[in-house]
């Protein structure tokens, strides 16, 4: 430990699970509880490989594929959802399946289906290839065109004079996607969108609280995955104010070097990183220096999602068919 003065450690409030996650997660382990292991995950639940470890450790199976799940094996499609295309697979061999796509991604499922419904051609705004875009374009029936910023915006083959409607993929914020709209109705008159208010809380919230952090901190540890986006939003808000800031899966990732001339380091966690690993980077700081830890006043997240009702009856048993 080095001979120096403690450093105040502030932790961002909200941070780390969101209700959508926790319900995932829940899912999986009432499944494994209820009907015993294996039960087979399509995907990582949420994107990060503690979480997903602790799974593995209690008998879940992650695959990429539903061909990959064995006959009559309970099946859990993650919290990020699927394409219907996947959904009719999983129906074509009657797999017995536990739907954890969060609700609020199943509602931009259900915009997208309204607006295509109305006739408006629809642009999805979002990162390509994350597994929550690729879901929601597969949901929706009808063509969706994806854009990523504004200079997609200024390329997309529509005239201008088409009705178009827009939705977003829910790990962004309205901060992140406030531009593209912009240039959206900049160029469609006649466009709709949901109303900001349905955007994803936890989204807004953690990357809210990151800024309040950023003005206290020297330093910003987010606590999460490399492939989880929101953890590396979080990380990007704090460099984009000036505070040097990091993304790290644990304790272990901590350099020392980090920590030089810093007398606040703030931490966040992204939404699919659990506060047992926002504890390890606490410990791993108290290896290097006296620390003392503090909350920094934010919102507070009451939500809470239902559970299947397969998982709530007191009628179901191990063994028994969903």
């Amino acid at each position: 430990m080095l001979n120096r003065a403690p450093i105040q450690v502030l932790l961002a409030q909200p941070r780390g699970f969101c209700a959508g996650v926790v319900r995932a997660i829940e899912i999986v382990e009432r499944a494994l509880e209820q009907y015993g292991p294996p039960v087979y995950v399509r995907h990582e639940i949420v994107h990060n490989k503690y979480v997903v470890e602790s799974l593995k450790a209690k008998g879940a199976v992650f695959v990429e594929d539903v061909h990959e799940v064995p006959d009559n094996a309970i099946t859990v499609f993650s919290a990020h959802g699927v394409a219907k295309s996947v959904e009719q697979e999983a129906a074509s061999r009657n797999l017995p399946v536990l739907d954890a796509t969060c609700p609020l991604v199943s509602k931009v499922h259900n915009q997208g289906k309204r607006y295509v419904g109305k006739g408006r051609r629809l642009v999805l705004i979002g990162h390509d290839g994350h597994p929550e875009v690729v879901g929601t374009m597969g949901q929706v029936p009808g063509p969706v065109t994806l854009v990523q910023s504004v200079e997609d915006v200024a390329r997309l083959d529509i005239p201008t004079d088409a009705p178009v409607a827009y939705i977003t993929q829910t790990t962004l914020s309205v901060d992140d996607t406030k531009d593209i709209i912009a240039a959206l109705a900049a160029r469609f008159p006649d466009l709709e969108g949901p109303d900001t208010r349905d955007i994803c809380y936890a989204t807004q919230n953690r990357q809210s609280s990151v800024r309040d952090l950023s003005k206290h901190a020297d330093l910003i540890l987010v606590v999460g995955a490399t492939n989880s986006s929101n953890s590396n939003r979080l990380r990007e808000i704090g460099a984009e104010v000036g505070v040097p800031s990091y993304l790290i899966a644990d304790g272990s990732q901590l350099n020392p070097d980090w920590l030089h001339g810093v007398k606040t380091v703030g931490i966040t966690a992204g939404a699919s990183a659990p506060e047992v690993l926002v504890d390890d980077v606490i410990d791993a700081l108290r290896r290097i220096v006296p620390v003392t830890v503090d909350v920094l006043p934010g919102r507070e997240e009451n939500i809470e999602f239902k559970l299947p009702p397969e998982l709530t009856s007191v009628r179901v048993r191990a063994g028994a068919e969903l």
